[in-house]
């Protein structure tokens, strides 16, 4: 990584391939990289860019939307890849959420072309925990049920999945106001309730592709 750091470097990273004509089994390929930790071995490269995003010194990347959603992958995924089991991997939320929520306000957001760039922008608002998560996570909701209504007939399996996730988390917010799974990363003490989520290890983010996810996959090797 140069010392000039430019968010394409980023972005052509985590958006590889495009899918504006791809069938479906792409897009389940692309996203189970994206979501299963395909991309974790190659970030220790992006380590820079991460130590520079919270330093603040990538700033001037919020100038356009492409710029914008590169530095919130930057400070939302890339933590999660890099420093996994640790509480490191959440601390960059409030300043990522901050700059979705900003891309949300100024048209940065709308302006995005694809689906997935649009899932990756707001995907903080969910990711981020506080004392609005659960207005924020029935926002992420009613947004992954327009994007459902909007995708192609032969892609509805992918945004079913994906409204899917984002129901699933929003009835964990609204049981718990946090995440219960981060709490030993945390060092945060489990309530009786919490306890008994925890023991039962059905964690949304860690929940397989669905069987005809697998299928396609497979068909293309």
């Amino acid at each position: 990584m140069s010392s000039r750091m430019d968010w394409q470097q980023v972005y052509r990273f985590w958006f590889p391939v495009d899918l504006s004509n791809a069938d479906v089994a792409a897009h389940w390929q692309m996203l189970a990289w994206w979501m299963r930790g395909g991309a974790n071995a190659e970030l220790v490269r992006f380590a820079p860019v991460v130590q520079a995003a919270r330093a603040g010194e990538l700033e001037h990347w919020l100038e356009t939307p492409l710029g914008r959603l590169s530095l919130i992958v930057v400070l939302d995924q890339f933590p999660r890849g890099l420093f996994a089991g640790t509480a490191e991997a959440y601390s960059s939320d409030p300043d990522a959420l901050s700059i979705a929520e900003d891309g949300l306000r100024n048209g940065h957001y709308d302006a995005l072309q694809s689906s997935f760039e649009k899932f990756f922008h707001f995907l903080p608002l969910a990711h981020a925990e506080g004392p609005d998560h659960l207005e924020r996570m029935r926002r992420i909701v009613a947004i992954s049920e327009q994007a459902l209504e909007e995708a192609p007939e032969q892609l509805k399996p992918v945004w079913q999945f994906s409204l899917g996730q984002a129901r699933s988390n929003l009835e964990v917010i609204t049981r718990f106001g946090r995440f219960p799974h981060r709490n030993p990363v945390l060092g945060r003490a489990s309530t009786p309730k919490e306890l008994a989520y925890l023991a039962k290890g059905d964690f949304v983010h860690t929940r397989t592709l669905p069987a005809s996810a697998q299928s396609a996959i497979s068909a293309v090797g």
